[in-house]
């Protein structure tokens, strides 16, 4: 009689959907209220004027009017001193 040897299992073969993560208004664009500036996963850019952080750290316009990225500098508890990228709306 004919035999075939039964084949192992993997265990690949799954993953995640995208999370549609970034950048949805780029500096210089037009913002209309509630409109949503950018998607992220913890703090890589910074609300300021003009937006409001959802709990989900997605940032969100809250007035009209221009999208501006910029740098500041700013100091941890230890004295070093980074740049921060901040998002406000002009």
């Amino acid at each position: 009689m004919a035999h075939k040897k039964a084949q192992g299992s993997t265990s690949n073969g799954r993953d995640s959907n995208a999370k549609r993560l970034g950048v949805k208004l780029f500096g210089g664009q037009k913002a209309i209220a509630g409109n949503i500036i950018l998607r992220q996963k913890g703090n890589k850019y910074w609300g300021a004027e003009g937006t409001t952080t959802g709990s989900d750290f997605t940032i969100h316009a809250n007035t009209e009017g221009t999208v501006k990225f910029f740098k500041k500098k700013r100091k941890n508890f230890a004295g070093n001193t980074f740049l921060d990228t901040y998002v406000s709306i002009i």
